[in-house]
């Protein structure tokens, strides 16, 4: 059984998850500077009570790797994906929620390998749930599922 030092950090991670794909996606829609966007979410979301909902505290240096990592490395990132999509589909038909889903996971199973496999993407999976129905979360897990067996072999 997980102390309880390990369950608060697993929460205080999918928390930063979640974030991370919430701050992806403004980073997309409205070009926030790339400091400017961190600085906002440690300031007014991370650990936040929002319209009296509080807000599971964050591991903040974890979601900076995240959003940091990925807007490192998007083009790589980019690519990884596309490269696992249909021929009948393009990166570019992607909502822009789940493409940030898609890069979060993409980035975790790059560049985390202390972090395990189905850890990753059962946690997408859970944010995932935050923005879809079941027909996208099977999308989700097929997808990040072929790139961790080509980044993760």
């Amino acid at each position: 059984m997980p102390s309880s030092s390990a369950k608060s950090r697993s929460k205080a991670r999918s928390a930063a998850r979640l974030a991370a794909v919430q701050a992806l996606y403004q980073l997309e829609m409205e070009r926030t500077p790339l400091a400017q966007l961190l600085n906002e979410f440690h300031q007014h979301r991370l650990g936040a009570t929002i319209e009296e909902v509080e807000y599971v505290d964050a591991d903040a240096n974890f979601f900076d790797d995240i959003v940091k990592g990925v807007d490192a490395r998007r083009d790589e990132i980019d690519r990884l994906i596309a490269s696992k999509l249909a021929d009948d589909w393009s990166f570019d038909r992607l909502d822009k929620p789940m493409r940030q889903i898609l890069r979060a996971g993409a980035y975790e199973l790059l560049a985390r390998k202390d972090v395990p496999v189905g850890a990753v993407i059962n946690e997408y999976l859970d944010v995932t749930d935050a923005f879809y129905d079941r027909r996208e979360k099977g999308f989700a897990n097929g997808l990040l599922d072929a790139i961790a067996k080509e980044v993760r072999a």
